[in-house]
């Protein structure tokens, strides 16, 4: 797997075209491209498994730091669990590579997570890591695509890990400097190493970001 991604995001790079394009608007919310150093943005976003709000701050031209709150109908993007919950996250952005064409970055959201099944209830960690690759169409358009790993851990329900590894893209029109409409998919399965299976997980979530 350590291989597969590197090797995933670079024939991205190679299929990006040999003419320049415009450096978007310079930030995103899906892309690797960070809000900008003391900059703010607000995001919200709805769909499949629920709504998210976030918030983040532009600790430099390179990292991004701040929070998300999610309300769930669907455990984790299982498709197969329509589960109610909530989870906090923090949120750490950084981008690891910038050119006229693309940009790459890597975030982290780790933070806890309580469901309630059919009267139960389940405590757990999500620990996820993802990987963007950011290509600006124009001005007005940026273009992503990615490989997120929402790894996360069950505690005390005999469930134990699960390590989702989904594949997708995105979009996000910019309708000025500092406001954009968005929607990302990510799709692929869940391995539950307990249970010797895997599950179909999906994210597909549409919403707006707006940089202040």
């Amino acid at each position: 797997m350590k291989r597969f991604i590197p090797g995933f995001l670079l024939a991205v790079l190679l299929a990006v075209p040999g003419t320049a394009m415009a450096r978007g608007q310079g930030w995103s919310l899906l892309a690797a491209d960070t809000v900008g150093s003391g900059r703010n943005m607000f995001s919200a976003q709805i769909g499949f498994p629920g709504l998210s709000l976030g918030l983040l701050h532009g600790g430099s031209d390179n990292v991004d730091i701040g929070g998300k709150f999610s309300f769930n109908w669907g455990r984790e993007g299982l498709v197969d669990a329509s589960d109610a919950g909530i989870k906090l996250q923090g949120w750490l952005r950084v981008m690891i590579a910038q050119t006229d064409k693309v940009s790459l970055g890597i975030t982290f959201q780790p933070g806890p997570f309580v469901y309630f099944p059919r009267g139960n209830t389940l405590f757990g960690m999500a620990l996820p890591v993802a990987f963007v690759v950011g290509i600006p169409v124009g001005s007005a358009l940026m273009v992503n695509a990615g490989i997120d790993v929402p790894f996360n851990v069950y505690i005390g329900e005999g469930i134990g890990p699960v390590i989702p590894i989904l594949f997708g893209g995105g979009l996000e029109y910019f309708v000025n400097n500092n406001l954009n409409v968005n929607f990302n998919l990510r799709l692929g399965p869940s391995i539950v190493p307990r249970f010797d299976d895997s599950y179909f997980t999906m994210e597909a979530l549409a919403g707006v970001a707006y940089r202040f």
